[in-house]
């Protein structure tokens, strides 16, 4: 028996279609797609949100040295303008070093957080800005789901869809 349905595509097609499907659950919370599809993304999201949820607080905190750019009182950068050994000029900008707190990761967390990496592509926001959809699952979904042991997911019939029947169903984070 199959690991996997086959979902009448070639290995990489079928990859790439759930990887997107995942990816859309965890940034929108649900997706509508066929049932054969949604059995498939919910088998590999509910064990992904598992992972989060075991590494959820599994890191420590450190000081570290952080450089950080000097800014002006209306928020731009401060710049010093240099002169190279040929002669010519260019801005520089200020920065200072500062003490800061830090996240790092125990390496079972890191191993989770980059085997999730591996089933969730990159996104943007609608201002083009990249959004870690890595961090909301393990800052924001995987805390909301500490202490409950699976069924993360729902799955809604909703009928045939017209030109197939395909069974559709909606597919959502609980």
């Amino acid at each position: 028996m199959p690991v996997q349905r086959k979902i009448g595509r070639k290995t990489s097609q079928r990859k790439a279609m759930l990887k997107g499907l995942v990816t859309s659950l965890i940034q929108n919370g649900k997706i509508e797609t066929t049932e054969a599809k949604a059995k498939e993304v919910k088998s590999i999201a509910e064990k992904i949100i598992a992972m989060a949820v075991k590494e959820c607080d599994n890191f420590t905190s450190k000081q570290t040295k952080v450089s950080a750019v000097k800014l002006d009182p209306k928020g731009q950068k401060i710049t010093n303008i240099k002169k190279s050994r040929n002669g010519r000029e260019y801005e520089v900008v200020e920065r200072e070093l500062k003490m800061d707190m830090v996240r790092v990761d125990n390496p079972s967390r890191l191993h989770a957080r980059r085997k999730v990496m591996n089933w969730v592509y990159k996104v943007k926001d609608e201002d083009g800005k990249s959004i870690s959809l890595t961090n909301k699952l393990f800052d924001e979904i995987a805390p909301k789901y500490k202490g409950v042991n699976g069924g993360y997911t729902r799955m809604y019939r909703l009928g045939a869809r017209k030109g197939d029947a395909a069974e559709m169903v909606i597919l959502q984070l609980v």
